[in-house]
């Protein structure tokens, strides 16, 4: 049995931003948002050079004369290319200076995903009509709540929130990992930036899933989003892992679009 994502996703400027920051992609083995920030449209270069990358990854990742544990390589590592072109964009464009992305990826591995974060972009499963987030936010919020120095409530209100300890910026030095995930027949995934997250709790989002067709779902999550103020910009994947073939495009949303 092969597995693919069929995937619905929109991306949405809010009621407050002039420019689309967000950047995404879709296809049969891959989905991935990455947000990116930065004054001077940094944010949308960075991100879109996130997702760029990606996309010419792509073919790779499906070849299947290339074993697993490469593929899995090659997907782990494209974040040092990402960071690496973020380091030169910037130096080739000064005002671009500063700009960074989160990333949050997913890839078929045959019979599991392949979890690849960077940032507070989050991943979800919805599995046996329950959400669960499977990301881990790269905040300053987070790790207060680890240490139990903030409670959810305090974090989901602070105007700090999305203080970033993790992003791809170009000297990231970071040591990214993969987490891997088996498959289960009807498990669905809920990819977003955090102009869903903080606006809307799990709860809320969970509630909207449950009442729409896969189909509606980002629609339903964006209009919500929208009739609460809609700071930030607002990407949402919603992908249902099936064994029925889907098609080869490649879709990409946002600034990795223009």
């Amino acid at each position: 049995m092969k597995w693919q994502f069929n995937s619905f996703a929109q991306t949405d400027l809010g009621l407050v931003r002039e420019g689309n920051e967000d950047s995404a992609i879709t296809c049969a083995n891959l989905i991935a948002v990455a947000d990116g920030m930065g004054g001077h449209a940094g944010g949308e270069v960075a991100s879109a050079i996130a997702i760029n990358a990606l996309s010419q990854l792509q073919p790779v990742l499906v070849d299947e004369k290339i074993d697993n544990d490469s593929r899995e390589d090659l997907f782990l590592n494209i974040t040092h290319e990402i960071d690496q072109e973020i380091l030169e964009k910037s130096k080739a464009q000064p005002d671009l200076a500063g700009m960074g992305t989160t990333l949050t990826a997913l890839s078929i591995f045959d019979k599991n995903i392949e979890l690849l974060h960077i940032g507070d972009s989050r991943c979800y499963r919805y599995r046996d009509n329950k959400l669960e987030q499977l990301s881990y936010d790269h905040t300053v919020m987070q790790e207060l709540l680890d240490q139990g120095r903030l409670t959810p409530q305090e974090v989901f209100d602070h105007p700090q929130r999305s203080l970033l300890t993790q992003a791809l910026m170009g000297d990231s030095g970071l040591d990214p990992i993969l987490i891997s995930f088996e498959i289960k027949k009807d498990d669905r995934y809920l990819l977003c930036s955090d102009g869903l997250t903080n606006v809307l709790s799990d709860y809320e989002i969970s509630k909207i899933i449950e009442a729409n067709e896969d189909k509606n779902i980002p629609q339903s999550l964006i209009s919500e989003v929208r009739s609460k103020g809609a700071p930030d910009n607002i990407t949402i994947i919603w992908s249902a892992v099936t064994a029925d073939k889907q098609s080869d495009q490649v879709r990409k949303l946002g600034a990795a679009n223009e």
